[in-house]
């Protein structure tokens, strides 16, 4: 169970940008929840991310990860339980070193041994068999490149390398939002299978509504800092987004193109 409890941050605190990014925020995650949050610009949404990761550390609250006060620990002490996809394909993957590499470097993330500990031929193995299964031959291209990929198959790769030691919570922050809509699919339906069949707990940023109704058991709304609608999985299938622009009240002209998109 992730948990947050009163989390304040502000940002650039007694001067005249003093911002309030999250305002006492309480949010409660059961163990493989896959919740999905949207808002306005501003909202708080990557900041909400930023505080479970360990990147940005809140003014005052609470953070406890399976029954562990982890508050103070940084990212680097987060890396084993917290994974993290970001809208840039670029970002998660080391672009030097080979596809294999890179996931032999996940598979070691918060261990001591080496890389070449990683590269056995039983997890060479398991690696291939978990590409494979995305349909795009990565699983024929070990050897090569991560920077040599699309950026679609960086996101799959960057995506694969989150869920592979099974993380206490999984952040997917807006992780298909630099791709095309043909691949934005491709890796939400690989999302959705590997969250489903790994029982990951998970949380979805998006600005594209019909990913947020579609995906997902559990709809955020926020602004201001604060979640304005929490919508449970009994409620969340009857939604349409007309029904989501309407609830949410104000929405910015961003929130409207996505509706009607």
């Amino acid at each position: 169970m992730i948990e947050l409890a009163a989390v304040d941050v502000v940002f650039y605190p007694g001067t005249p940008d003093e911002r309030t990014a999250l305002d006492r925020l309480d949010l409660t995650l059961e163990n493989g929840s896959f919740c999905v949050v949207v808002g306005t610009n501003g909202a708080g949404k990557s900041t909400l991310l930023n505080v479970l990761a360990g990147a940005v550390r809140p003014r005052t609250g609470r953070t406890v990860i399976d029954g562990t006060a982890v508050s103070s620990w940084p990212v680097h002490r987060r890396a084993q339980w917290v994974s993290r996809v970001f809208q840039d394909p670029m970002v998660g993957t080391a672009p030097a070193l080979s596809i294999e590499e890179n996931l032999a470097f996940a598979a070691m993330r918060g261990r001591r041994r080496g890389l070449r500990m990683a590269l056995n031929p039983r997890n060479r193995a398991h690696f291939r068999d978990e590409l494979a299964r995305f349909g795009l031959g990565l699983e024929n291209r070990m050897g090569a490149a991560a920077g040599l990929l699309s950026g679609g198959q960086r996101q799959v790769l960057a995506l694969l390398m989150a869920a592979l030691n099974r993380p206490r919570i999984l952040l997917l922050d807006e992780h298909t939002a630099a791709l095309d809509p043909r691949t934005a699919q491709l890796v939400m339906e690989a999302t959705r299978r590997i969250v489903a069949e790994q029982r990951l707990t998970t949380l979805m940023i998006t600005h594209n509504m019909a990913h947020a109704l579609e995906y997902g058991d559990r709809l955020l709304m926020m602004e201001c800092g604060r979640i304005k609608l929490d919508i449970g999985r009994d409620e969340k299938p009857r939604l349409t987004i007309n029904d989501l622009v309407q609830r949410f009240g104000q929405a910015d002209d961003q929130i409207l193109l996505q509706a009607s998109a």
